[in-house]
């Protein structure tokens, strides 16, 4: 599926960009999972709304929240030790939809492939990235690289695990030096000389 995707702040929404977005989150998370909750909150005004747009219509959308505004907290329990303790504040992504008539085609993992690429430009690439996931999609966010943290709970009286995608560190491959390659290469060269001289040695006994 191919899609356009933008990123805006709240002040860079247009009226027509705020309408849509909140009638999808409506459409979604209230009237599908019948589920009657405050999904308007005052975190809209400090978060970046990533919009996905085929022929100009919103079909999926996602906020990102700051580190310094978000809630949601890492106890670090499966973090790598490495990690410092200032990235206990970090971002996160929340409100991930797509419009039920576009799902199926890879969109929703287009739409996290980009909201993560952004929040590591903007918040840094070793700064992990916190969810609070509904269980069904547990599969889903795991193959994003997402690792979930501690017990299920219940939101608006639907099931959720706290997952944190955390930065994979690169094992480096010590190569060889070139001492080492030169020392090898003389021991192999003096056994194939022994070897020779051997094999030399025994035709001459066998003439003998």
């Amino acid at each position: 599926m191919t899609c356009n995707f933008s990123i805006k702040t709240f002040d860079e929404l247009t009226t027509v960009d705020l309408y849509h977005i909140l009638k999808a989150r409506s459409q979604v998370f209230v009237v599908e999972q019948n589920c009657p909750y405050q999904d308007m909150d005052e975190l809209d005004f400090d978060c970046l709304h990533l919009i996905a747009h085929q022929n100009e219509a919103l079909v999926g959308y996602c906020r990102i929240i700051p580190p310094e505004f978000n809630q949601l907290k890492s106890n670090l329990s499966v973090a790598d030790p490495a990690i410092k303790s200032n990235h206990t504040s970090m971002p996160a992504i929340g409100r991930v939809l797509v419009l039920s008539e576009h799902r199926g085609d890879g969109l929703a993992r287009q739409m996290m492939t980009q909201a993560i690429a952004h929040c590591r430009k903007k918040y840094g690439k070793k700064r992990p990235i916190i969810i609070s996931a509904q269980t069904y999609l547990l599969s889903f966010y795991e193959s994003l690289g997402f690792v979930p943290e501690g017990d299920y709970y219940l939101e608006d009286g639907i099931e959720h695990v706290k997952m944190v995608l955390y930065v994979i560190k690169k094992t480096k491959v010590k190569k060889e030096s070139a001492n080492t390659a030169s020392t090898t290469t003389k021991i192999l060269s003096f056994l194939l000389f022994i070897m020779a001289a051997l094999f030399v040695l025994g035709l001459l006994y066998l003439m003998i």
